[in-house]
């Protein structure tokens, strides 16, 4: 079973960045699609970033031109940069397949919490 351990989360304010990794324990990224999203108190989580096994992105307009979905196949790494941050984007991020199925995983996660 592939595991995803993500990293990066932490305390900003609001107009700071931030950088999350996510390590796969495989060679997944060349062969799965892959997706960031992110879970708030009470809320469901969401997709926030999209990258195809051919490197085409996609986000959600909450997201748009401030945050960036990129893969480093030969790390087994994506990442998410995150700029422009507002309080709205503090939850949990993850990593997984996107789509991501009701059978897949998913690892702890990382905080990302922002001050106004």
């Amino acid at each position: 079973q592939v595991q995803l351990v993500e990293s990066g989360g932490g305390l900003v304010q609001a107009g700071g960045s931030l950088r999350l990794s996510c390590a796969a324990s495989g060679n997944i990224f060349s062969i799965k699609h892959m997706g960031w999203y992110r879970q708030a108190p009470g809320k469901q989580r969401d997709l926030v970033a999209f990258i195809t096994i051919g490197g085409a992105t996609n986000y959600p307009d909450s997201v748009k031109g401030r945050f960036t979905i990129s893969r480093d196949n030969a790390k087994n790494t994506i990442y998410l940069q995150m700029n422009n941050l507002k309080p709205e984007d503090s939850a949990v991020y993850y990593c997984n397949f996107a789509p991501a199925s009701r059978y897949d995983s998913w690892g702890q996660g990382t905080q990302v919490t922002v001050s106004s």
